[in-house]
């Protein structure tokens, strides 16, 4: 759906983005994650358009932005990090105007609107004026408009930022539903933990370089070689803990707010035999279970270490 090779911008001697390479498939969420600046936006207009490389090509859906670039705005919806909304009209008014922009026919325009918001959840909200909505609730009427020709693609700059926490939640269930739908979609932003829940591809991008771009899977397993095991008994702490450092496949074993967290050699890729050797003198298991590394420990890993291990 998406692919980019080479993709460059520059300003006179410097440089925006430098050979941004892509590939995403139909129903891929991929989080674009870097600090304010770091070239994110510029992306992300090119893929739409709206900008011209220095040097590089994208195709969207097979179309280049060279020689296709009407046909790649029918196929793509782009939300930038700000935008305006009309004091005079309300959230219906607003996005008709859009939908008579989009060329949509007059007499469908209705019907897909309240569809767009229901899709949204705003459908509450349909005949309030637009400058009276909230932060969130303004991000999600930004949404639904782009939305409104019904785009494989959606480039969203930053949708994310000024949200409170419950806004924040319900934009990243609605960003997984479109997923869902089979919608390609990238999502950028400078926090990581806004995208670790609802990606399956990240890319990490500073100084317009790519330094990282890969499944978020591949990502995790990259920061740590080690399996690291959480386990809780009922009672018996210490006795378990003093198992555990005895047992052959048992590297180190730390205690971490009442759990034993217990890292296991590198070789190491069948646990089983300590649950058993645990069960076997007769302690009853609370958890057990491996522990996740989360984005944000990757996104530290990578870009502070370059790969360095936790």
């Amino acid at each position: 759906m998406i692919e980019t090779h080479g993709l460059t911008k520059k300003y006179g001697e410097q440089f925006a983005i430098r050979d941004i390479e892509l590939e995403l498939a139909e129903g891929d969420l991929f989080g674009f994650i870097g600090p304010n600046g770091a070239g994110k936006t510029t992306t992300m207009r090119i893929i739409a358009t709206l900008l011209n490389p220095s040097w590089g090509e994208a195709y969207v859906c097979g179309q280049s932005i060279y020689t296709n670039a009407r046909e790649i705005r029918r196929l793509v919806g782009f939300m930038p990090d700000f935008f305006g909304v009309y004091d005079d009209m309300t959230v219906i008014e607003y996005l008709e105007f859009f939908a008579a922009a989009y060329r949509i026919p007059a007499h469908k325009r209705r019907e897909i609107c309240n569809e767009k918001l229901e899709i949204v959840d705003l459908d509450f909200k349909r005949d309030a004026y637009a400058n009276t909505l909230s932060r969130g609730q303004t991000q999600r009427l930004g949404l639904a408009r782009t939305l409104l020709h019904d785009p494989q693609v959606l480039l969203l700059d930053e949708p994310l930022s000024g949200l409170d926490p419950r806004a924040r939640i319900e934009m990243r269930n609605l960003l997984r539903r479109l997923g869902q739908m089979g919608k390609t979609i990238i999502v950028s932003s400078h926090i990581l933990p806004e995208l670790a829940d609802i990606c399956n591809k990240i890319g990490i991008i500073d100084r317009g370089v790519m330094t990282v771009n890969a499944e978020v899977a591949d990502v995790l397993r990259q920061v740590r070689s080690r399996t690291m095991l959480r386990i809780e008994v009922f009672g018996e702490h210490l006795e378990a803990a003093r198992l555990l450092e005895g047992h052959e496949l048992v590297e180190q074993v730390d205690e971490r707010n009442g759990a034993l967290m217990v890292t296991l050699r590198e070789e190491c890729d069948d646990y089983s035999p300590l649950a058993a050797l645990l069960v076997d003198r007769g302690m009853k298991l609370k958890q057990f279970a491996e522990d996740e590394v989360n984005l944000e420990a990757a996104f530290m890993a990578l870009t502070k270490g370059l790969g360095e291990k936790i």
